[in-house]
């Protein structure tokens, strides 16, 4: 397929072809690329990358399952149920893998690497910063939610350790919930935000994926063989009403949002061609659906509607094995905050420098300064709000509504572009038009007589494909609406 170059001009506000690390934006650990630069592109448009297809999959499945995980149980019990919760997640699945394939054919026509710049590229500039804002603002309240995961199983912990799972709340000043989450992150999460580079991707991407699939098999045994002590609130079988589904939705956007760091992963393969990335994706979706699915039946089937937003909380402090997936959970966020923070500087300082005017390759000085007060800052306003926010489930209603948007939104908005863009490249070429399709209609036309079949098939072909930019924009606009208005209104302000 010819290579179609859509909307490539946003000098307005600066490009984004640093070499430092903008360039490497959100990028999936385990993703060895280097930065394009100007001249260094191959014949094909694409730098080749060394990612086989098998750890393209890997990779997409590790970028899509995180912290999540432990709130699809309780997704389960707001949808109503195993079969609504099931519904709903096979529903998404079509638009989660189409919303993947479409970002790399962008990717492709545009010669972009990552998410943001492939909406900058085609969707233009002021599309671009509100997909920027909204990554910022995505990776911040993810932060948040890792910060109270963090509290969440040292409690569980330090009720073990203290011999008194019950009364944990009431012991000594050194383990209040409050001063265990700030001890941990001034002297382990702070440390390793500040750095200009993350170079330890690799092993917070191995302790995720291990902590992960040990999380989930903790559970499907817990349902198979209970404690004896666990007995389980009501089961839904039905969804209190059609809102009480939508309502669910937060969680699985959350869950399987994967797509912001897509676009480095793709063209990170080595050959970065959208027929197989569907097929990578496809894969890696349907592995994350099954773990995902294992998680969420068997841990409200387990609990029911007594589950907790944190499955791992609603386990008795004293079991062994789940105070082993606790601690591969805290491992995993204790690594995974900092690649978090520093996909969220690095949208905040492109935001700024082009604000401003800067060039990026200004003194270092001033760069380490800026770095280092936007860390303390980040950090500080995070660790502020994880102290007081009760459970993660009202972080991930709120951040949900916007992991909607690159699921849907930005993706629907960037097919929409390729297309109108696509059919003003081929115009002058072919005398084509969405209008006019047949040769006697466009003067100085000369094709054969059966072009204007092929025009007709080309027709439906781009107008089927617009047709569904648009239902992923109304879809998208619509899920973000109503989860993040339900999440301020009876989340946050009950």
């Amino acid at each position: 397929m010819a290579q179609v170059s859509i909307n490539s001009d946003y000098s307005e506000w600066g490009s984004s072809t640093d070499a430092g690390e903008r360039a490497r934006l959100l990028q999936s650990p385990c993703v060895d690329t280097a930065p394009k630069s100007e001249g260094e592109a191959s014949p094909e448009g694409l730098d080749r990358g060394t990612t086989s297809t098998l750890g393209a999959i890997f990779i997409v499945v590790n970028a899509c399952l995180g912290a999540g995980l432990l709130n699809f149980p309780a997704a389960f019990s707001t949808a109503g149920g195993v079969a609504a919760g099931v519904t709903l997640q096979m529903g998404m699945l079509v638009f989660i893998i189409s919303g993947l394939v479409i970002l790399a054919y962008c990717s492709q026509a545009s010669n972009e690497r990552t998410y943001q710049e492939v909406v900058w590229a085609v969707c233009g500039k002021l599309t671009g910063v509100l997909c920027e804002v909204a990554i910022a603002i995505y990776t911040f309240g993810t932060c948040i939610a890792f910060l109270i995961i963090i509290g969440d199983q040292q409690d569980k912990i330090i009720a073990v350790m203290a011999k008194d799972p019950e009364e944990a709340s009431g012991g000594p000043w050194y383990t209040d919930r409050k001063f265990t989450i700030s001890l941990t992150a001034f002297l382990f999460i702070l440390p390793l935000s500040i750095p200009k580079e993350i170079g330890f991707q690799k092993y917070a991407s191995f302790l995720s994926v291990v902590g992960t699939w040990y999380v989930t098999a903790i559970i499907i045994i817990k349902y198979i063989w209970p404690d004896k002590e666990m007995t389980p609130g009501d089961i839904l079988t039905r969804p209190a009403s059609w809102m009480a589904v939508f309502n669910a939705m937060p969680t699985i956007c959350f869950g399987f949002q994967c797509h912001v760091s897509s676009v480095p992963v793709f063209n990170s393969m080595r050959q970065p061609e959208v027929k197989t990335w569907g097929g990578v994706v496809t894969a890696a979706m349907v592995i994350a659906l099954a773990v995902y699915m294992g998680t969420g039946i068997c841990g409200f089937l387990t609990f029911g509607a007594a589950v907790d937003p944190d499955v791992l909380l609603s386990y008795p402090s004293e079991d062994m094995a789940v105070a082993v997936a606790r601690a591969f959970i805290i491992l995993s966020v204790l690594t995974s905050y900092p690649i978090l923070h520093f996909c969220g500087r690095v949208v905040v300082e492109g935001l700024w420098l082009r604000y401003q005017g800067m060039p990026v390759e200004e003194d270092v000085g001033r760069e380490q300064r800026r770095r280092v007060l936007q860390t303390l800052v980040w950090f500080l306003l995070t660790l502020l709000l994880a102290l007081f926010i009760p459970d993660i489930g009202k972080v991930i209603s709120v951040i949900g509504g916007l992991a909607a948007c690159f699921i849907f939104v930005f993706p629907g908005l960037c097919l929409i572009q390729a297309k109108l863009s696509e059919m003003e490249e081929v115009k002058p070429a072919r005398c084509w038009s969405p209008y006019l399709w047949t040769k006697d209609n466009i003067p100085g036309c000369t094709h054969m007589p059966f072009y204007g079949k092929v025009l007709d098939k080309s027709k439906v072909d781009w107008w089927a494909l617009v047709s569904y930019g648009v239902l992923l924009v109304t879809l998208g606009a619509f899920i973000f609406g109503q989860t993040t208005a339900n999440a301020i209104y009876v989340d946050l302000l009950a």
